[in-house]
């Protein structure tokens, strides 16, 4: 997908600022591995403290798919490293999980990104039953198979890609400014310079309507 591919040349915080009505997960779910961005549709599963669920959405999901895994809160591991290895292997894009993961050494040598609350060595059972592709809810966000799962080092953003691809353009050009910016910032130009503070200062103080922007370069 054109989409993804454009997401992964960009940080989630870009997408944020361009939208900032674009829903975000709870911060308590991130990247288990450091430097990692994962981009692609969500494929849904339940693991309340079963593993039947993840077994089957790993038989069902397509390559650049993301498990997007509701546990219901309970404390027992989704996913480890066979999970994330068969998942690798298929070409999913990553697991995301509102709930735990455990083999943190394997999931290093896999490889996958995975995002998780945190880690726990416990697991589920797999009595069953597999529920997939279900409405589920993931850190406060309702997401459904499908929906665009975009995520980073700085958090986990989950919309309808409509609304993603609505704020495309404007984040590509926020990453444009912010590169000037940075690159003029090492440079030695102080960022007061770069942007319009003082006239948005004094603006604000005598009430009148004002945005702070980047200068041109």
């Amino acid at each position: 997908m054109e989409l993804v591919a454009r997401l992964r040349a960009l940080q989630v915080s870009s997408l944020s600022d361009a939208d900032k009505t674009l829903p975000i997960c709870d911060p308590a779910i991130r990247a288990v591995l450091p430097d990692v961005t994962l981009a692609g549709p969500a494929r849904t599963v339940r693991a309340d403290g079963d593993l039947l669920g993840m077994v089957a959405a790993l038989g069902a999901a397509e390559p650049g798919e993301v498990l997007v895994v509701a546990t219901g809160g309970v404390k027992l591991a989704a996913s480890g490293e066979l999970f994330a290895g068969e998942a690798r292997r298929k070409g999913l894009a990553g697991i995301v999980i509102d709930g735990y993961c455990r083999d943190l050494r394997g999931l290093r040598n896999v490889g996958l990104p995975v995002f998780a609350r945190g880690s726990v060595p416990a697991a589920g059972t797999m009595a069953g039953p597999a529920v997939l592709d279900e409405p589920v809810d993931i850190g406060g966000v309702p997401v459904r198979s499908g929906d665009i799962v975009f995520g980073d080092d700085d958090g986990l953003l989950i919309a309808p890609a409509e609304r993603i691809e609505a704020a495309l353009d404007r984040a590509e050009e926020i990453e444009r400014v912010e590169a000037r910016v940075a690159a003029a910032l090492a440079a030695g130009t102080p960022l007061a310079d770069l942007t319009n503070a003082a006239d948005h200062l004094r603006a604000l103080a005598a009430g009148e309507p004002s945005t702070f922007r980047f200068l041109p370069a």
